[in-house]
């Protein structure tokens, strides 16, 4: 009986260690591919950083923003100025009337390294970022700091941004920021 167990014991220890074997390169293999995947899709959503920022700098061309959005309903912006829903109305709304009706010109500089987390078929960014701009009416100057969230989905013609949420920087004194 004692022996009986033992083999048992012996088989089944032999048994694990031979799926362990054949599993693992497998596993291998697999964690190796995602980890390739994640970097190619943070390399691209930072060349879609680069083109949203291309995009604000030269609003006038709305042809640069429709590289970077989703052109679907379901896309929105919210900013300090309002709330816009829909490809059509953050065309008409944010890049017309808020940047390129406003301002004459206009930079955007990212001042930390965006921050990119990948889930699969959708990714958010971070950054904060400062903007200089021209007011087109009097050729006065305008500087904001900020921050930034964006949501990006993997689609047929590569990742394309539905949300952006920004902020001016955070308020830190005692009962502000409420």
């Amino acid at each position: 009986m004692i022996n009986s167990i033992l083999r048992f014991r012996t088989c089944a220890a032999l048994c694990l260690i031979a799926a362990t074997a054949f599993a693992t390169p497998c596993y291998a293999q697999e964690a190796k591919e995602f980890t390739m995947n994640q970097a190619s899709a943070k390399e691209e959503l930072l060349q879609k950083v680069e083109q949203y920022r291309r995009s604000i700098i030269h609003a006038d061309d709305p042809a640069l923003a429709e590289q970077v959005w989703a052109d679907t309903p379901e896309a929105s912006f919210t900013h300090p100025r309002g709330h816009a829903s829909g490809w059509q109305q953050i065309k008409r709304n944010f890049y017309g009337k808020t940047m390129a009706d406003t301002f004459s010109s206009r930079e955007l500089k990212l001042v930390s390294d965006p921050v990119i987390h990948v889930y699969g078929d959708a990714a958010v960014v971070e950054f904060h970022w400062d903007f200089v701009a021209t007011v087109r009416e009097d050729g006065s100057q305008r500087h904001t700091t900020g921050r930034e969230s964006q949501v990006f989905v993997k689609r047929p013609e590569g990742w394309r941004l539905v949300h952006v949420h920004y902020s001016g920087p955070a308020v830190t004194a005692k009962s502000e920021g409420f």
